[in-house]
């Protein structure tokens, strides 16, 4: 019997008892069908923490800001001021924070320590600025909001391209939220246009300022906002600081440095170490919400065990289906053997039985997973979570799919291992004369 004959008979074989293999492919139907929801459920909330945690950062970015003795340990609480030590940190001039500031601002100074430093390809100081309007083409002027790190985080984008784009340009993302009552259409009917920001003096003369909206981005879960290129931003910063008297202080919050995209974990390690000894804390995306996608591979992990669970009753349902096939075709065998077929060719025809089931039952519970998944997913997106833009409860990916199809077929061989085993090893003799 040729390998197509054996696949051809185990087939043929497996609806010789149609109710019974019906009622075994349904079990394995449910466990496939849950695997293959739940794995699309935690495909599409890590691709969408994924593109909220990049607006919070970049994996080549580094926050640092002046270290205090509260960074040591979270659970310490704030460390006790000191105004002796306050002082002597300070790297601004009579080694005094200026008036305004706190205690932990950064100076020039200390922004040219860090942009120094061995592994830091560029730092800028975090600047606020707070423009009072923006407008499109005379369509009303509205108060916006900004997102003070957005040059240096990966938005999650609905149309257009992040920023740093384009050299010599005021650059602009502009959240979808933005669209309607600027007079935009859509998100890409905005890509590329030019709208007025106006930014008052520290004098409160208003003055506008032109940029170029590059890109549209999704509202997101740690970060909203317009996104300011940074030569934007120091444009508004310029027009802030017109008529600011001389000798004012001048501090920053904290400053964003970017580090190689392929620098490895020791290497970061080694960069904070330096920046330690130089009185700064440095933090990475992973160091600061890291955590949130460990719960959701947690929760997506226990959601696929109740789905194994399903498999594996299905697999002990294979076994029952076979050992009942073997012991109603004991005859058969014997014939089979006493006509020279082997006993692997045997093992092999009922192990194909077996994967045959697996495959009918998982293939099918994958592709009404993937239906009703979809349009789930679908009703989900425009109803009760149509907040959540850029949001796909249910994604599916063609290589877990079919991860999950193998991954079934597999569990029915070893289900089928033992109902093949014994048919293999039957006597032909005692075959024949069963009843």
């Amino acid at each position: 019997m040729k390998f197509l004959d054996v696949i051809r008979t185990a087939v043929h074989n497996s609806f010789r008892s149609k109710m019974r293999t019906a009622l075994t492919v349904v079990a394995i139907f449910i466990g496939a069908f849950t695997l293959t929801i739940t794995t699309a459920i935690g495909t599409g909330i890590s691709s969408y923490i994924d593109n909220q945690l990049a607006s919070v950062g970049s994996a080549d970015v580094i926050s640092i800001g002046k270290a205090t003795e509260g960074d040591s340990t979270v659970d310490d609480g704030p460390a006790r001021y000191d105004p002796d030590k306050a002082t002597a940190a300070s790297g601004f001039p009579g080694g005094a924070t200026p008036p305004g500031l706190p205690v932990g601002a950064l100076s020039d100074d200390d922004i040219a320590s860090i942009r120094g430093t061995d592994g830091i390809l560029d730092a800028n100081p975090v600047v606020m600025v707070a423009p009072s309007y923006i407008e499109f083409d005379g369509n009303g002027k509205y108060e916006l909001t900004v997102n003070p790190s957005a040059a240096v985080t990966k938005a999650d984008l609905a149309a257009g391209s992040q920023l740093g784009g384009l050299d010599d340009t005021n650059e602009l993302l502009l959240p979808a939220s933005y669209l309607e009552n600027l007079g935009f259409t859509n998100a890409e009917s905005a890509e590329g246009r030019t709208v007025t920001i106006g930014s008052s003096t520290y004098q409160g003369e208003m003055k506008e300022v032109t940029a170029t909206v590059v890109g549209i981005q999704n509202e997101s879960l740690f970060g909203s906002g317009v996104g300011l290129g940074q030569q934007l931003t120091d444009a508004l910063v310029d027009v802030q600081n017109t008529g600011k008297p001389r000798g004012a202080p001048v501090g920053y919050f904290a400053a964003v440095a970017h580090i190689g995209s392929d620098a490895t974990q020791p290497e970061i390690d080694a960069i904070k170490a330096d920046l330690e000894d130089q009185g700064f804390v440095g933090r990475t995306v992973a160091d600061q919400i890291g955590t949130i996608q460990t719960v959701v591979n947690g929760i997506v992990g226990v959601l696929n065990a109740f789905a194994v669970i399903a498999l594996i009753a299905a697999g002990f349902g294979i076994v029952n289906t076979l050992l009942m096939s073997v012991q109603e075709r004991t005859r058969e065998i014997g014939l089979m053997k006493a006509m020279g077929m082997s006993g692997g060719k045997i093992y092999a025809l009922f192990s194909t039985e077996a994967v045959f089931i697996g495959f009918l039952g998982s293939a099918m519970g994958a592709l009404v997973a993937i239906g009703v998944g979809s349009a789930i997913s679908n009703v989900l997106s425009e109803t009760l979570l149509s907040d959540l833009q850029g949001l796909d409860v249910l994604k599916f990916a063609p290589a877990s799919v079919a991860g999950i199809v193998l991954v079934v077929m597999l569990i029915a061989f070893l289900a089928g291992t033992l109902p093949a085993r014994r048919a293999s090893k039957q006597n032909p003799i005692d075959a024949l004369r069963y009843e």
